[in-house]
């Protein structure tokens, strides 16, 4: 009987999301799917599940985030902050920040997505090379 996959992240999965979103500079923006690309599957996490789901973990993490993890830098792929409570603060902090959004709600991603931490970064913190 297969084990059913977890219907929520395990907190070594959380602390990897929190760990790579402290890296993003102010100014500068990730998607949730871009900081979970970085993150293998846990132990015993069907790859493909994970595959599907990591996106939304990642949202799942963030929104029970440290307070010294920059959470306001972590959008939608849309280039949109996630509508929830606390979604105008995200905005104001984002606008402090010198981001400016568009007459759709929308941040340019050309220019203010973060290119992601270095590969130098990646491997002294554990993390497998992406290449």
């Amino acid at each position: 009987m297969n084990e059913p996959e977890p219907a929520y992240p395990p907190l070594e999965f959380k602390k990897q999301v929190w760990l790579i979103a402290r890296q993003i500079p102010a100014g500068q923006v990730a998607s949730y799917g871009q900081i979970a690309a970085f993150i293998p599957p846990p132990p015993g996490v069907n790859p493909a599940f994970f595959q599907s789901f990591k996106a939304r973990w990642a949202g799942s993490a963030m929104a029970e985030c440290p307070p010294d993890v920059p959470w306001q830098r972590v959008i939608n792929s849309q280039g949109k902050i996630s509508p929830r409570p606390g979604a105008q603060r995200q905005r104001q902090l984002l606008e402090a920040e010198g981001i400016i959004f568009d007459a759709k709600e929308r941040i340019d991603l050309k220019r203010y997505a973060w290119a992601g931490p270095s590969p130098d970064w990646l491997a002294a913190n554990g993390f497998p090379n992406r290449s």
